[in-house]
This record gives structure tokens, C-alpha cells and sequence, in this order.
């Protein structure tokens, strides 16, 4: 080959290199650069297990981690997957975080005046589902703003449960109730680091199947399909004779019942609800919006984000525990809601569904 036959393969190999990282996009580029640095943890740490990068590869590689990063996940994928159905229909539901609050509260008043806990996550369920129908007949029925009756949903919550407990506990915590017990499967629990996943609460294993169905209803159904298409052509779905508000009424519940869920299986796996502050739940609501951007409104992608936040939740915790990095323990617990705000950037071009926050009436043009 000439020099300039090198050179012009050299320009064009260079001209081309930015068109190939732009079609990784951002959030092709975010999970290398995280592969990358595990690897290279996983490296320092291995041949330096005494020092600091040692400890933390420890820490990475325990199953305790990774027990602890299923265990954070199920309220954020609940809510995560809620957010997607009601979002996909063109719905914007911000008031997950109320959602969560209100069926953590149910979940574990009921356990209490009941004794049993599935009773509990059905009532926790049911508290969740009428507060997000309040939000739909609001938005839907009377066409208020999406993002403001959000807000509304998560401070009526914010509100309600605390008070609730105040009113029948005496105090903004619950007493104690009966927690889920784990499901442990032999031998394979024993594995190292993936053991977790064969020693976890019912909710965990139940929140794998909510992805996988989530995903199923989604891309596979009638209803799915009629969820997509309310959220991106309203007026093609309403031709067709399917009455997009029906489908987002639907929706809509759909997110209450999910994040229901969610909300009794975090008080639930406590044994107790805790009202103060912002509340037990404490902005895990937000983050589920993140994840399913992040995720780009695929509950697998939504799954898997909210894995890295849980993941990195669990880490942090373990890192104040065993002392590990000679920082502040301050700073230690900032380090998922750092990571929430690169990831916020980095969605910046996620695209929403074309009629999400857009009111629609059947004969509209």
C-alpha cells in the first residue's frame, strides 16, 4: 500500500471513528465506561487484595452486595414499571413517589389489624390503586395538568400516611409486623456472589416476573400495543375504534397497582412503615422516573438501570459500614444520587412518547 493510499484509508477510518461513537450513543458509552472501570477494579483489586481497591473489589464481588442490590431494586423496578405503562399511554405520572408512600402505609396497617402479610400487600395494593384512579379522573376526566396533580398525588401522600400514623400509631412510624421470609434454594444459594438470587423474599422473584410480563404486555399483546399507540397517535387509535381514554384510564391504574406493590414490599420487608422526613421511601419514586428514561421506557432497560442505582445504594452502605474509603461518610451517601444526576444527563436525548402530557377528547383533530 502507497503512503497515500495509507493516508486516505487513515482519513477515512478517522472521518468515520466520531459517526460510530455517536451510534453507540450515551448510553452505550455509560455502560463501557462502567465496564471499564469494573475491570479495572477487578485487576487492582486482585493483585492488591490489602489495599483500598482490594477491599472495594471484595465488596463489589460479596453476595451480601448483591443480596442487598435486590433487595433495594423491588420498590424503584415496581415503580419503574408503573411509570412506563401510564407514560407509554401518554400520561406523564410523576407521582410515583406518592404512590410508594400510600402503599407502604396500607401494606403494613393491614398486616397489623390482620396478621397476614399477603393481605397486607393487597391492601397496600388497593391504596395505591385508588389514589393513582384520583389522578387519572383528574388528568383524564378532567384534563388538569399532568405534572402538577403528580405533585399533588406525592404531597397528598406525603401527608396523608404520616398523618394516619400519627392518628392511629401515636407516631409517624407503624409498629413492627411479620416481615417475608426468604426463599432458599439448596446448593445453589451456596454459590458464590449469584447465590443471592436462589436465597431472596418472594417480592424479588416476583419482580422479575413483573419485568417479564411487563415486557410481554407491552410488545406482545392487543393492550400493549393500543398503550404505545395512545401515547404516540391518539387520533389513529381513536380512528380504529379503541377509546383512548378507556387505555389510559387503564394505564393509569395499572401504575397504581405496580407501584402498590412496590410500596407494601419495601415496609413489608421492614416489618414497620417509617414516616418521618420524606418519608421511608425517600425519593425512590424520582428515581424510578430516571430508570425507565434511562431504560428508554423498556422494562427490561428499566430493570437494569435500577439495578445499577440499587447496586450502588448497597455499596455505599457497605463502604460506611467496614470504613473503607478515607472520605466522609456524608459524602460516601451521595454517591447513587451523583450517579442519578450523570445519568439525568446523559438521557437528555430519550425520546418520550409524541402525546405524553397531551390531553385528548374522541373527535378531536
Amino acid at each position: 500500500m502507497s503512503e497515500a493510499d495509507r493516508r486516505d484509508a487513515t482519513g477515512t477510518l478517522t472521518d468515520r471513528l466520531p459517526g460510530r461513537l455517536a451510534g453507540i450513543g450515551n448510553r452505550g458509552l455509560f455502560v463501557v465506561a462502567t465496564l471499564l472501570v469494573l475491570v479495572v477494579i477487578g485487576v487492582f483489586g486482585a493483585l492488591n487484595p490489602e489495599s483500598t481497591t482490594g477491599r472495594l473489589f471484595d465488596i463489589l464481588t460479596d453476595k451480601s452486595t448483591l443480596a442487598s442490590a435486590l433487595r433495594l431494586s423491588v420498590p424503584i423496578a415496581f415503580a419503574a414499571l408503573g411509570g412506563i405503562f401510564a407514560e407509554k399511554s401518554g400520561v406523564i405520572n410523576i407521582g410515583l413517589e406518592g404512590l410508594l408512600i400510600i402503599g407502604a402505609f396500607g401494606g403494613v396497617y393491614a398486616t397489623d389489624i390482620t396478621g397476614s402479610i399477603w393481605i397486607g400487600m393487597g391492601a397496600g395494593v388497593l391504596a395505591s390503586t385508588i389514589l393513582a384512579a384520583l389522578f387519572a379522573v383528574v388528568t383524564i376526566e378532567f384534563r388538569a395538568d399532568q405534572i402538577i396533580a403528580g405533585l399533588a398525588i406525592w404531597l397528598i401522600a406525603l401527608g396523608l400516611a404520616p398523618f394516619l400514623s400519627q392518628v392511629i400509631y401515636g407516631g409517624p412510624n407503624t409498629d413492627s409486623v411479620e416481615t417475608f421470609s426468604s426463599i432458599t434454594i439448596p446448593y445453589l444459594s451456596e454459590i458464590p456472589f449469584f447465590g443471592a438470587l436462589f436465597d431472596a423474599s418472594p417480592v424479588v422473584y416476583l419482580m422479575f416476573a413483573a419485568v417479564g410480563a411487563s415486557w410481554y404486555t407491552l410488545y406482545r399483546t392487543s393492550f400493549g400495543r393500543w398503550v404505545i399507540a395512545s401515547g404516540e397517535n391518539p387520533k389513529a387509535l381513536d380512528t380504529a375504534g379503541v377509546s383512548v381514554r378507556k387505555v389510559r384510564y387503564a394505564a393509569v391504574m395499572l401504575s397504581g397497582v405496580l407501584s402498590g406493590i412496590g410500596g407494601a414490599a419495601l415496609s413489608l420487608s421492614l416489618g414497620q412503615f417509617t414516616g418521618n422526613g420524606p418519608t421511608m421511601v425517600n425519593g425512590k419514586g424520582f428515581i424510578a422516573i430516571v430508570a425507565y428514561l434511562f431504560g428508554n421506557y423498556n422494562p427490561i432497560g428499566a430493570m437494569l438501570s435500577t439495578l445499577l442505582f440499587a447496586g450502588l445504594d448497597a455499596v455505599q452502605l457497605t463502604l460506611q459500614a467496614r470504613d473503607v474509603l478515607a472520605i466522609p461518610k456524608p459524602l460516601v451517601r451521595t454517591i447513587p444520587y451523583l450517579t442519578v444526576i450523570v445519568v439525568l444527563a446523559l438521557v437528555g436525548k430519550t425520546r418520550i412518547p409524541k402525546a405524553a402530557g397531551e390531553h385528548y377528547e374522541s373527535g378531536e383533530e
